[in-house]
């Protein structure tokens, strides 16, 4: 899915970018809040590697192995993502910012220079980092969001939550989950660091750091949550199921369907099933004929289905 792909890429150049500069950042600074930052970008620009790799994964072609394709490797990837996400970002987030509350310091006050600029305090370091990173956030989310809301539109749904529940474009969904919860920490983080230097107080800092931590790994379930429905393989939404059922039921020379199934394959990819009791005055050329158009009539109504097995009964 080329979306998918545009939108993985997008935030792993920002995600990228923006873990060098955070880092630097703490670096001057010893802020806390501003060292789980790192590790959430680092987290994250990791994440759209594997992405990445579970993108390129499922494009492979069907074998005996693995008849109906590789698809499902992207379920995989994003769910594996939302584990190193818990794993890594979040609870080393989490961590760091409860220690720096049970153990409080000030972070560095000496003036820097950068780049031959300065000096100044550096907590300004601090806060032109995360306004960058807001900036780049922005740009990944505004992407992630295009193909989201495409999707949206393409398939009737209510927003995003519907979205959420429904779509098996886990990558995508994954990058945009990433995405808006970075735009959250960057503020969390940017709050932190402006109420802990105006206060002197450094206990805001180190808040700022457990909630960033807490917050990945309350998104990060939610992710895995959502990439084990269709790890266990989802059907399609009752409705649209309904409404396939219907064209396979009027079509010409249709009695009545026995059974109806549906399952995702992969992103955008749909296996149909059904038993289907034909009319008994069809013979075997006529049956032929209209198992292919059923199948094409499937293919028509939605363009998720791909592969269609359709089992007479006379």
């Amino acid at each position: 899915m080329a979306g998918s792909k545009s939108v993985v890429i997008a935030a792993l150049i920002a995600n990228g970018a923006i873990a060098v500069l955070k880092f630097f950042a703490f670096l001057l600074t010893g802020s806390p809040s501003m060292l789980s930052e790192v590790y959430h970008s680092i987290s994250d620009t990791g994440n759209q590697v594997f992405l990445l790799v579970g993108i390129r994964y499922s494009g492979k072609d069907p074998d005996r192995g693995h008849p109906f394709g590789y698809g499902k490797a992207q379920f995989f990837y994003s769910f594996l993502v939302s584990v190193l996400l818990f794993g890594i970002a979040g609870w080393e987030s989490a961590k760091h910012g409860y220690n720096a509350i049970m153990h409080p310091h000030t972070a560095n006050l000496d003036p820097v220079t950068v780049l031959g600029i300065g000096p100044f305090p550096p907590w300004y370091v601090s806060v032109v980092v995360l306004l960058g990173a807001i900036a780049f956030e922005t740009y990944a989310l505004v992407k992630a969001n295009a193909e989201l809301q495409r999707q949206i539109s393409e398939y009737g749904w209510s927003g995003i939550p519907e979205a959420f529940k429904k779509t098996s474009d886990v990558t995508t969904l994954t990058a945009f989950t990433e995405d808006t919860i970075a735009l959250g920490g960057a503020g969390i983080a940017l709050v932190g660091i402006l109420l802990t230097e105006f206060t002197g107080n450094p206990v805001y800092d180190a808040a700022a750091a457990l909630l960033i931590g807490l917050m990945l790994m309350g998104f990060a379930l939610a992710l895995a949550w959502e990439n084990k429905r269709l790890l266990l393989g989802e059907s399609m939404e009752s409705e649209v199921e309904n409404r396939l059922r219907g064209i396979v039921g009027d079509h010409s020379g249709v009695a009545h369907v026995d059974a109806f199934r549906t399952m995702f394959i992969g992103p955008g990819k749909v296996l149909v099933t059904a038993d289907v009791s034909f009319t008994s005055e069809l013979d075997t050329e006529e049956l032929d004929e209209d198992i292919d158009q059923i199948e094409t009539k499937l293919q028509q109504a939605d363009n998720r289905v791909k592969i269609v097995y359709i089992e007479p009964e006379i």
